[in-house]
C-alpha cells in the first residue's frame, strides 16, 4: 500500500535538505581515508592501528543506526535526523584537535554515532515524502550526494599539503553544524509518519521482532547479508584504495584523483540506477550491476601499474560498487511498513556497518600479512560473489510481494 501522496507540498524542500545532509555525510564518511597520508606522516600508526582508526567511525555507525532507527519510529524522523547531523558535525570538528592515534580513534567513533543515526533517517524521510513512482529515484539522488561529498573531500586533499590534513575534519564539522539549524526550521516531518501517528490515539511503534513477522524474515536476513557484504567491500576500498595505489607506485595526487573518479562514477551510476529501478529495465539493470561487480574487481587487481589504465578501472568499479549500494538503499525502506520503517532501515544499515567495521580491519590485517595491492583485491573476490548472490536473491524476493503498508 502506498504511504505517499502525489502532491505533498514539501517534497522539493525535503529532497533539497536531504541532498545537502548526504553531501555532509559523504565528506565525513571519507575524511579518514583521504586524510590517511597526513595522519600517517604525523602519528606513524601501524597498519593495525590504521585499520582500527578506519573502523572506528563505522563502529559508532552501528549503534547510531540502531538507536536512531528505533527512536525515529517513536518521536519522528526529523528530530533524529537533525540531532544526528549536529552530533557528527561536533565530533568531526573535535577530530581536528586530536593529539595522537588514540584520541583520533575515539573522536571518529563518536562521529560515527551521528553518521549512523542520520543515514537511515535520510532514506526513510525521502521515501515517505515521495510519490510511489519516484521513491527509487529520490533515494538514489540522496545517496548519490554521498560519493559526491566524498569526491569533494578527495579534491580538497589534493589542494592542501599532507600536514594540513586536519582541514578535512574542520570542513566536515562546520558544514553540518551550519546545516542542522536550517533543517530544524525548514525541513518538514515525514508525511507518512504523521499520518500513522495520528491514525490512532495510542500510536505505538513496532518492535525489533516485527522485522521477522508476516513473512518478512527471509527478506530481512537477505537485506542484512547484502548490506554487510557490500559495505565491507565499499569501506575497505574507500579507506584503503588511496594507500594501496600509493603502495603500487602512484603519487598522492594520482591516488586522490583515482579516488575522485571512484566517487564520481558512483554519483553517475547511483542516479542512473535510481531512474532504472522505477521503470521496465529494473530487472536487467539489477542483474548487470551485481553480475559485473566481481569481474571489475578482478580487472582492477590485474591491471598493470599504469595510471592511464588503473584510473578508468577505478572509475568503472566505483560505478558498479555504488550502484549496488544505491539499489540496496532504495530497496530497504520499501521492505517495511511505516510503523517499523525506522527500525527496519536502521537495523539493515547497522548490519552494513558491521561490514564497514570488518572491511577496513580486514584490509589492515591483509596488508600487515604482506599482501600486495593486487593480492588484497583478489582476496575480496569471494566476498563480492556471495554479496552479489544475496542481493540478486533479495531482488527476486522483492518481486513476489510488497511488504509496505
Amino acid at each position: 500500500m502506498n504511504t505517499n501522496t502525489a502532491n505533498f507540498p514539501g517534497r522539493s524542500i525535503t529532497l533539497f535538505f536531504c541532498v545537502l545532509a548526504a553531501l555532509c555525510e559523504g565528506i565525513d564518511l571519507q575524511a579518514a581515508g583521504v586524510a590517511a597520508a597526513g595522519i600517517g606522516a604525523e602519528f606513524k600508526p601501524t597498519p593495525e592501528q590504521f585499520g582500527t582508526f578506519f573502523s572506528a567511525s563505522t563502529f559508532g555507525l552501528f549503534f547510531g543506526a540502531l538507536i536512531g532507527g528505533r527512536l525515529a519510529d517513536s518521536i519522528g524522523r526529523k528530530k533524529v535526523l537533525v540531532a544526528s547531523i549536529g552530533l557528527f558535525g561536533v565530533f568531526s570538528l573535535l577530530t581536528s584537535f586530536a593529539t595522537g592515534v588514540q584520541s583520533l580513534t575515539c573522536a571518529r567513533a563518536l562521529t560515527g554515532l551521528g553518521l549512523g543515526g542520520a543515514l537511515p533517517m535520510l532514506l526513510a524521510i525521502v521515501t515517505e515524502n515521495s510519490a510511489a513512482k519516484q521513491q527509487s529515484a529520490s533515494v538514489a539522488s540522496v545517496y548519490a550526494a554521498m560519493p559526491l561529498g566524498g569526491a569533494g573531500a578527495s579534491l580538497l586533499i589534493m589542494l592542501i599539503a599532507n600536514s594540513q590534513w586536519r582541514t578535512i575534519f574542520v570542513v566536515g564539522g562546520v558544514l553540518p553544524l551550519l546545516l542542522a539549524p536550517l533543517m530544524l526550521i525548514g525541513l518538514p516531518e515525514s508525511a507518512a509518519f504523521q499520518r500513522e501517528r495520528h491514525a490512532t490515539a495510542t500510536f505505538r511503534a513496532g518492535s525489533f521482532m516485527a522485522l521477522f513477522a508476516d513473512d518478512r524474515a527471509r527478506r530481512t536476513l537477505l537485506l542484512w547479508a547484502s548490506f554487510f557484504l557490500e559495505l565491507l567491500l565499499l569501506y575497505l576500498l574507500l579507506n584503503w584504495l588511496p594507500t594501496l595505489l600509493m603502495n603500487d607506485g602512484f603519487t598522492r595526487v594520482q591516488a586522490a584523483g583515482a579516488q575522485i573518479g571512484f566517487n564520481l562514477g558512483g554519483v553517475l551510476s547511483a542516479v542512473l540506477i535510481g531512474y532504472l529501478l522505477g521503470g521496465r529495465l529494473r530487472n536487467g539493470a539489477t542483474i548487470v550491476v551485481f553480475a559485473i561487480l566481481p569481474l571489475l574487481l578482478v580487472l582492477l587487481a590485474k591491471s598493470p601499474s599504469d595510471f592511464n589504465l588503473v584510473a578508468p578501472a577505478v572509475f568503472v568499479l566505483g560505478c558498479a560498487v555504488l550502484a549496488a549500494q544505491a539499489f540496496l538503499y532504495a530497496l530497504a525502506p520499501v521492505v517495511y511498513p511505516t510503523r517499523i520503517r525506522g527500525i527496519g532501515v536502521g537495523a539493515a544499515v547497522a548490519f552494513g556497518r558491521v561490514g564497514s567495521i570488518v572491511g577496513p580491519k580486514l584490509g589492515g590485517t591483509l596488508k600487515a600479512a604482506g599482501h600486495g595491492p593486487s593480492q588484497l583485491l583478489m582476496d575480496l573476490l569471494p566476498v563480492v560473489i556471495v554479496g552479489s548472490l544475496c542481493a540478486l536473491w533479495l531482488a527476486w524476493e522483492s518481486r513476489r510481494g510488497d511488504s509496505t503498508s
